[in-house]
């Protein structure tokens, strides 16, 4: 892969954080340590195993974290699969509209 197109999928990556306001700066609290962050690829290939695209995230480097100093606690706000079932359900006896999207930096 080249790194030019890396280099273009991490510049989309930063753009889409920035403006989703993912994160904020502020100052770090005296005796801490700013959590790093890295970088995570991979490359998708079709059935042919040609390149179909690349992938990246910037991810946190949470094992550098401890608790009660770092955080006091964790939320990670996933749907679980009966909810989402009862929820198409609904829609389909209310006559609602299929609708099929794929979240982009969910």
């Amino acid at each position: 892969m080249e790194d030019k197109r890396w280099r273009q999928v991490m510049e989309k990556e930063i753009k889409a954080i920035r403006k989703n306001d993912t994160w904020e700066l502020s100052n770090l609290p005296k005796g801490h340590q700013a959590i790093g962050v890295k970088w995570v690829f991979k490359i998708k290939k079709n059935a042919k195993g040609e390149v179909e695209r690349c992938e990246e995230r910037l991810v946190a480097k949470e094992y550098k974290q401890q608790h009660g100093v770092d955080y006091d606690e964790v939320f990670a706000p996933i749907a679980r699969m009966e909810t989402i079932c009862l929820l198409i359900s609904i829609a389909t006896q209310m006559g609602q509209e299929e609708k099929v999207l794929k979240l982009k930096m969910a």
